[in-house]
């Protein structure tokens, strides 16, 4: 990681870029795996899967014996851990409902808002180098909360046609129904145009690498909605000379080892802690089983030294970070001053691991800068909330003679008109 000292603002925008990728040739292969899927349904699926995945498979469904028989393959004490993870995930996510409340705006006219659930969500879960069951926690439960009518799930399946044993114990412990072995773009295709065994939903959601990233924006072509625009993940640290140096380096690392252009950057205000941070950096990366992906990732990385805290928390909104670690003194005064992040994780003992599997808030979360524009995935990315209101006839005298003045002075009559009417009805007893 190199290591910047006061850099001036004319190039925090510079130092704030991501790793960047081939948009142009990624766009072509993705639009035609795109067309292709959508042209041969499941035919295409298995043949992309004996190419990509290198598995034969004689269907794409995940029949209930096969769910049974991987999700029993996983151990007790994982088992209890999932668990123990969805119950929190639940309780976090179930605290999101809301009640209707009604409001009236004027004598007579009542108005209210009210939770209804997306009725086809998709949700797509890694499952390559490394299969991310904790992603299919954080998305089914909120959809299942939110009472979605059909929850499409689809996972690669390993060389042995088989989609990973912890996702198939979720997919039970969850009852869900509808499970493909289906990855990459191909699969994001699948629930944007439908097969013969896969449903088309309205609504995608889920990591994935570039390809699946870039399906997911071409899907928004084909009138379906997305979570969120997502890339790499990435992690900002702000530490102060308070931090463990021990504590920050992991957590800078356990975000590098999700892939090569994943990106962490480290902020303080004291050299001395950045420096024991760097160093500790060095001598845990060695240990890590994703060594070399983990590596990869540190050369997109940057640590930067600035004279205060005001500078580095100002750096960091600039930065916009899906994932923001506060490990200061007084992390409670600094968090004030977070303006844009995904999720922050405040203190010594609060790894964004924690936020990663089971302290119950989602760890869906944008990417890339786009914290500045959306959140990260909650119960209200799975519904629609659709106003009501009504009108009494003293309602509508009231109001009716403002909506008449507006409307004329726009130049629409018939808007006009349908309140003139009504008025008119009431005036004659009607």
């Amino acid at each position: 990681m190199k290591v910047y000292v006061n850099p001036p603002r004319n190039r925090w925008a510079k130092l704030c870029e991501r790793p960047s990728i081939d948009r142009e040739n990624l766009s072509s292969t993705v639009g035609s795996i795109m067309s292709a899927v959508k042209e041969n349904g499941d035919a295409q699926l298995l043949a992309y899967a004996l190419e990509f995945d290198k598995t034969e498979l004689n269907e794409v469904s995940v029949t209930p014996s096969e769910m049974e028989q991987q999700a029993a393959t996983v151990a007790p004490a994982l088992q209890e851990a999932i668990q123990q993870a969805a119950a929190n995930i639940e309780k976090f996510h179930k605290a999101q409902r809301s009640t209707p409340e009604k409001i009236t705006t004027t004598p007579g006219v009542t108005c209210w808002r009210k939770q209804l659930p997306i009725q086809r969500v998709g949700l797509y879960v890694p499952g390559g180098t490394a299969p991310l069951f904790s992603s299919l926690l954080m998305l089914a439960i909120p959809a299942k909360l939110a009472g979605c009518k059909t929850i499409v799930v689809c996972t690669p399946p390993n060389q042995e046609g088989s989609i990973a044993p912890e996702i198939a114990y979720c997919c039970q412990l969850l009852g869900l129904e509808q499970v493909f072995k289906v990855g990459g773009a191909q699969a994001v295709a699948a629930m944007t145009f439908g097969t013969e065994s896969i449903s088309k939903v309205d609504k995608i959601f889920g990591p994935g690498n570039q390809y699946v990233t870039r399906a997911k924006e071409m899907s928004l072509n084909y009138g379906l909605a997305i979570d969120m625009p997502a890339g790499p993940s990435e992690v900002l640290v702000v530490a102060d000379k308070n931090a463990n140096p021990e504590f920050v380096a992991a957590d800078l690392l356990s975000q590098a080892e999700h892939g090569s252009d994943s990106q962490v950057i480290l902020v303080g205000d004291d050299l001395k802690t950045i420096g024991d941070v760097l160093v500790i950096v060095n001598e845990q990366v060695e240990k890590l089983p994703r060594v070399a992906l983990a590596k990869e990732a540190l050369k997109n990385s940057k640590a930067l030294v600035f004279d205060d805290l005001d500078t580095c928390m100002e750096f960091s909104n600039n930065y916009a970070p899906e994932h923001l670690i506060l490990a200061l003194r007084e992390d409670d005064h600094w968090a004030e001053k977070v303006t844009v992040a995904g999720s922050v994780f405040m203190g010594n003992y609060t790894p964004e691991s924690a936020g990663d599997y089971a302290s119950g808030t989602n760890h869906t979360l944008p990417t890339n800068g786009y914290a500045r524009q959306y959140s990260g995935v909650s119960l209200d990315s799975f519904v629609n909330k659709v106003t009501f209101q009504q009108i009494s006839a003293q309602g509508i005298q009231k109001l009716g003679p403002i909506i008449e003045t507006m409307a004329k002075a726009e130049g629409l009559e018939a808007h006009k008109n349908a309140v003139t009417v009504r008025l008119n009805a009431l005036k004659n007893g009607n």
